[in-house]
């Protein structure tokens, strides 16, 4: 499947998503087992976390962890949440960089985008900017923003080594990446690994935890390290596999315990 198709397909069932939540129904990016379902984003954030927020917020969490709860942010900061969809992480991360602080948010999906703008005016935060555009293009200015987070995104994309070129062009020296995805263990099944519903649901792009370090090293970051917060199991695998068409029963056995959310850590040197 080729990068174009990728991004078209991500875009508009994350455009879906997005109406759904508009509509007041919890947001999905697929079929049962996707990113948005059980068991990749169940009970990821404290409730009281999220009472402050807008439903909508909430409803349109389509993570596969808590970035905000493990990334150590500090007041006037100026955190980017990669993908931002409704903006949760980014109302969050507001919260944590406080009124001298910045939260930006970037996304490529108009109707989440517009989501996420209404989320913001619903809770009242002034210092947030949710951005247009592309992970692998990031519009800001070199070494202009002291943390990148995102959550369960960056394996949605065909191009991982533009995104983490880009994270890294944008960081200022000693800043930080400190991200939420999924991330495998092992080899998954090609027929997995080929199905285009698996990768909207997170599990079919996801990379390979060394490939994931060596790629972070590749880019120039330091003090890598990758955490797992959740690794599935077989019932999880067979939710995951059933959400996207696939023989769950047969493939499961080969996925138990391969998938993993995780928090992703690294820095940029200081210079």
């Amino acid at each position: 499947m080729g990068g174009d198709e990728i991004k078209q397909t991500v875009k508009e069932k994350y455009g879906q998503a997005a109406l759904r939540v508009a509509g007041g129904e919890r947001g999905s990016c697929g079929g049962t087992g996707s990113c948005g379902c059980d068991p990749v984003s169940s009970n990821l954030y404290d409730a009281a976390e999220t009472a402050t927020l807008p439903e909508g917020a909430v409803l349109a969490s389509l993570g596969c962890g808590n970035p905000t709860a493990l990334a150590e942010l500090h007041e006037g900061e100026v955190v980017l949440d990669l993908g931002s969809g409704g903006g949760i992480d980014v109302l969050l991360s507001a919260k944590r960089v406080g009124r001298t602080g910045k939260a930006y948010g970037l996304d490529m999906t108009d109707e989440m985008l517009g989501l996420a703008r209404e989320n913001q005016r619903k809770a009242g935060v002034a210092n947030v900017e949710f951005l247009k555009g592309e992970i692998e293009h990031i519009p800001l200015p070199d070494a202009s923003v002291d943390v990148i987070i995102s959550n369960c995104v960056i394996n949605l994309s065909a191009d991982k080594r533009q995104v983490l070129r880009e994270a890294f062009r944008v960081l200022k020296p000693g800043g930080r990446f400190a991200v939420s995805d999924v991330v495998v263990r092992g080899e998954l099944p090609s027929a997995v690994r080929r199905s285009m519903e698996a990768w909207v649901g997170c599990v079919a792009g996801a990379l390979e935890e060394e490939e994931f370090k060596v790629l972070l090293a590749e880019q120039g970051f330091e003090q890598i390290s990758i955490e797992p917060t959740r690794i599935y199991q077989i019932d999880d695998a067979k939710a995951l596999l059933q959400g996207a068409g696939l023989d769950a029963e047969v493939l499961a056995r080969e996925v138990d315990g391969c998938v993993m959310g995780a928090f992703v850590r690294a820095r940029k040197a200081l210079e």
